[in-house]
């Protein structure tokens, strides 16, 4: 029997190594990547981790699928997708069947960088990125035709604007739950079908009793501004640990 001990990955959107997932970002120019195209259908780049941020308007898709968590001194929300340091969502090169597909998945290769001006973005994509066909084929989906971004492009356009604006929204709710001192650093202990055992830490959850004890005020506001809905679709998400544990042991079973 043995034991391991797993640590979800603190998933801030802009770390000193870079955002997860992406190696190489690049500002798309029309004139530097009109040859460049995008390989649609894998998501392989998301088979390595066990945690994917969230922001607040995906919480409650999220939580029927996956346990949705705290981290880091920000509170930054991921999605726990394993209990090791791998994803149980992958089959193949391919998001599971059935499962919902976090937007910070979805949105890759593709990211906003901060323009020159406060404020301002450009769409960026990851060069390094399995799906990006840098004009050495005709596979794939072109960028640019004749000089001008295609669907593809303001599509994505149109994603990471939607997604910065709910990372910003995000940001707002993680602040207030901080002021309100509600989370609580957790950790749990698990048992694998076949005996193995597995810790999973380095997370904070909402506690309840906490909750329970926020003034009037602040509830009838949380309830307006749909705050107190947000955090009843985290504390029914801990529920889907049962079928990480579940997958992780169909994992091992299959291995064995």
């Amino acid at each position: 029997m043995t034991a391991e001990t797993t640590t979800p990955p603190a998933p801030a959107p802009a770390q000193a190594s870079g955002p997860l997932f992406y190696r190489q970002p690049l500002p798309l120019q029309s004139d530097k990547h009109a040859n460049w195209r995008l390989v649609q259908g894998t998501v392989a780049f998301a088979a390595e981790t066990n945690a994917i941020p969230a922001v607040v308007g995906e919480f409650g898709l999220a939580a029927q699928h996956f346990p949705i968590l705290f981290t880091g001194k920000d509170a930054a929300p991921i999605v726990a997708v394993g209990l090791a340091r791998n994803n149980l969502f992958i089959d193949g090169d391919k998001w599971a069947e059935d499962t919902y597909a976090p937007a910070y998945v979805r949105r890759y290769p593709f990211v906003f960088m901060q323009a020159d001006t406060e404020g301002d973005f450009l769409l960026a994509i990851d060069a390094d990125a399995e799906q990006v066909n840098q004009g050495t084929s005709e596979e794939g989906e072109p960028l640019f035709v004749d000089g001008k971004a295609t669907e593809l492009v303001d599509n994505a356009m149109r994603f990471c604007g939607d997604f910065t604006r709910e990372h910003e929204a995000t940001r707002q709710f993680t602040a207030a739950i901080l002021a309100q001192d509600l989370l609580v650093e957790r950790s749990i202990d698990v048992t694998l079908n076949n005996g193995e055992q597995m810790s999973v830490n380095g997370f904070h959850v909402v506690d309840v009793e906490k909750l329970s004890k926020l003034p009037d005020d602040i509830v009838l506001a949380w309830h307006r501004n749909g705050y107190l809905a947000l955090v009843h679709h985290h504390l029914s998400s801990l529920s889907r640990f049962n079928a990480l544990v579940q997958r992780q042991s169909l994992k091992a079973a299959a291995k064995a």
